[in-house]
């Protein structure tokens, strides 16, 4: 019993003719009638009889012509759902990443990729760690997450997409507000900071980098996210030193300033995969417009 055989088998009894079939197919009457007696032979039954002007069913074809109906009807869905995931069309692309980054990283990207693939369902996580999307990319819960880049991870890819700058970011009435540029040792060292949680990766890389200078930062806040931690120092709560994100301005209302911190080493940030050569199409379009629209923002100047 073939695929062809129930699809002829479908066709005949829809069309209550066997002549019909052949003429539509190309073929002969013989061979449809080969494909019917071959059904006939596998399940042991009649499947059709004749009639005074073609054929129809018999209770048992009538049976079998409902069940291969439907599953042809699915399996032809579903065909035609593979050939879109293969081009791109459709589909389901995870993604851990958080607020800040879809906010400053791919809220152009975002719009961009609805437009282009509107049937592919996107869906955001948020981790609570890199060792967190680590897993969940190893046992194919995730596709893509987007991170802090750090050391090599066994079985996962890292592709840096942007090296962050680092900011002080005040208000406008702090004492450091006026200067061009700070420098980590010589006007940090007995500031207190808001600060990311520890185990944060961004966090780990900015210790790092005070380290290769001689410089440790003291901290009396803790928030959660970049954002956060803006929002504390332009209400004169908190002062933060931050990546450059994109699309981070000084506010409109000239309450916060953001210093450039040239002697700290900027902060990689990008992809995450299990495999980039095993990624689907839709996830691998979705990282390629995240990346096509930073450049646009780098050669924008912004």
């Amino acid at each position: 019993m073939t695929l062809d055989d129930l699809r002829v088998f479908v066709a005949v009894c829809r069309a209550g003719s066997l002549s019909a079939v052949a003429r539509e197919l190309g073929c002969t009457q013989s061979a449809v009638s080969q494909h019917v007696k071959r059904l006939e032979r596998e399940t042991g039954v009649a499947l059709l009889e004749r009639q005074p002007r073609g054929v129809s069913p018999t209770p048992a074809g009538r049976l079998l012509e409902a069940a291969a109906a439907e599953g042809i009807s699915g399996l032809d869905l579903a065909v035609r759902q593979l050939r879109d995931l293969a081009d791109g069309q459709s589909g389901f692309v995870r993604v851990a990443t958080g607020a800040t980054t879809v906010r400053h990283f791919m809220g152009d990207a975002v719009v961009e990729y609805r437009r282009r693939y509107p049937r592919v369902n996107l869906e955001f996580r948020t981790v609570s760690s890199g060792r967190g999307s680590f897993d969940a990319l190893a046992d194919g819960t995730l596709d893509l997450a987007w991170i802090t880049l750090g050391p090599p991870v066994r079985g996962i890819e890292q592709r840096m997409v942007a090296e962050l700058p680092w900011v002080l970011a005040v208000r406008s009435d702090d004492p450091l507000a006026g200067r061009e540029r700070v420098r980590a040792a010589a006007d940090l060292t007995d500031v207190r900071l808001t600060g990311l949680p520890p185990n944060s990766a961004s966090a780990a890389h900015l210790d790092a980098a005070c380290a290769e200078l001689g410089v440790r930062f003291a901290y009396d806040t803790s928030v959660a996210d970049w954002d956060t931690a803006l929002l504390l120092a332009e209400l004169g709560v908190g002062r933060a030193v931050v990546p450059v994100l994109p699309g981070l301005t000084e506010t409109g209302s000239g309450e916060l300033r953001l210093i450039p911190l040239p002697d700290l080493r900027p902060l990689p940030v990008g992809w995450a995969v299990r495999r980039w050569d095993a990624l689907s199409p839709p996830a691998r379009a979705f990282a390629d417009t995240v990346v096509e629209w930073r450049g646009r923002r780098v050669r924008g100047g912004s």
